[in-house]
């Protein structure tokens, strides 16, 4: 196992998971369930799990027709579809 790569994953994933909605998500489930947040807990990391397992086998199966190059360009220039989108979306609110 290269502990180069995994320490980089954990990092990037932490980050982008502080304060997002599934964080939120899971602070509201916490706050409604007092008595069972081992049970809140369990869950969330499940599907935080199952999540990335999907993310995981998808860039495995992806990357054998597909250059991770190519695949970092695309992933860009999504997010940038996304945040224009965003904007657009925001500014057609008024």
């Amino acid at each position: 196992m290269d502990l180069k790569v995994l320490a980089t994953v954990f990092g990037v994933v932490f980050l982008a998971e502080l304060g997002d909605k599934t964080q939120l998500a899971t602070l509201l489930f916490a706050s409604k369930s007092p008595g069972n947040l081992i049970a809140v807990f369990i869950g969330a990391s499940a599907a935080l799990i199952f999540a990335s397992a999907i993310g995981v086998l998808a860039g495995g199966v992806i990357s054998q027709y597909v250059s991770p190059k190519h695949l970092s360009y695309l992933a860009g220039a999504g997010f940038l579809l996304i945040g224009a989108w965003t904007i657009w979306q925001g500014a057609n609110l008024n």
